[in-house]
């Protein structure tokens, strides 16, 4: 089974992150399978693990793949791949054959997420509270929350012109904002979350402040450029997003030279690793 959706999202469980899509014309949550082993399990290898499991639930005569949908999210290397999704009913099911003192904490979790988005249907101002709660609770300033937001709001808007002028597959927006990008930073999307050291996490979660301006001056930039340009189409989107992201590019060397500091850095906000102690 293969599920459609039109809004992804990251949810944090204990400061991990889940993937996730809502299917508003089912008006449900689907979420990453592979995210979920992980952190009930703590296993290095959760896809070794969900493939082993699958296997089991098989042989047991379970219809628990049938379940199952696909969906594209991006993958550590900063590419959208296909992997397991799962409502929440089927999530639930899949929990229950896992051994994990988290099990319960995240049943209760995924209430509260299905409650939650409830609410901000009735009231779409509460996902904003609740995003800002989120980043305040990871160590966020309110400056840097407020740069986020407004870089959101301009991303959204050069998002709709894409969709307006035939942009349509989630590949062919990737493409377009890793030619953004590179050209402003001289970095792929996947090189800047190597430099940060991140995995699945949203790359822009972990932007420095300066690096939220000028991602919003390039969003910004080839928006205004595109719409000037009557630009239709990945190819001519494309030409438009790389004279876009060389307008933060060079705003970005300007102020370099007059700070002699890098705008791009490994400033990532992750919490310290935690040492591995080994049991006696």
């Amino acid at each position: 089974m293969t599920i459609f959706s039109t809004m992804s999202d990251i949810k944090l469980f204990e400061n991990k992150t889940v993937r996730t899509h809502w299917d508003s014309e089912k008006e449900q949550w689907y979420f990453s399978v592979i995210d979920v082993i992980e952190i009930l399990t703590d296993s290095p290898r959760p896809r070794k693990y969900w493939n082993a499991l699958k296997s089991k639930l098989q042989s047991e005569g379970s219809e628990l793949s049938q379940k199952l949908g696909q969906l594209k999210m991006e993958a550590p290397d900063g590419k959208m791949r296909e992997t397991d999704v799962a409502d929440t009913e089927t999530l639930l099911r899949i929990i229950q054959s896992i051994p994990s003192p988290k099990a319960e904490p995240f049943k209760q979790w995924l209430a509260k997420v299905g409650y939650e988005r409830m609410q901000e249907i009735a009231d779409p101002a509460q996902s904003l509270d609740r995003a800002r709660e989120n980043w305040h609770r990871l160590g966020r300033s309110d400056k840097w929350i407020q740069q986020r937001m407004t870089g959101q709001e301009t991303r959204n808007k050069l998002t709709d012109y894409w969709k307006e002028s035939g942009v349509e597959k989630s590949d062919e927006f990737a493409f377009l904002t890793n030619i953004i990008h590179q050209e402003w930073t001289g970095l792929t999307v996947k090189k800047h979350k190597d430099l940060k050291g991140l995995k699945t996490q949203n790359l822009r979660d972990h932007m420095s402040e300066a690096e939220l301006i000028f991602t919003a001056l390039a969003e910004l930039s080839t928006r205004q450029i595109a719409e000037t340009e009557q630009a239709k189409g990945v190819q001519q989107n494309a030409k438009a997003s790389k004279k876009g992201g060389a307008v933060a590019k060079n705003a970005r060397k300007e102020l370099e030279s007059k700070t002699g500091k890098n705008v791009v850095t490994g400033e990532n906000f992750l919490p310290p690793k935690k040492e591995n102690k080994k049991l006696n």
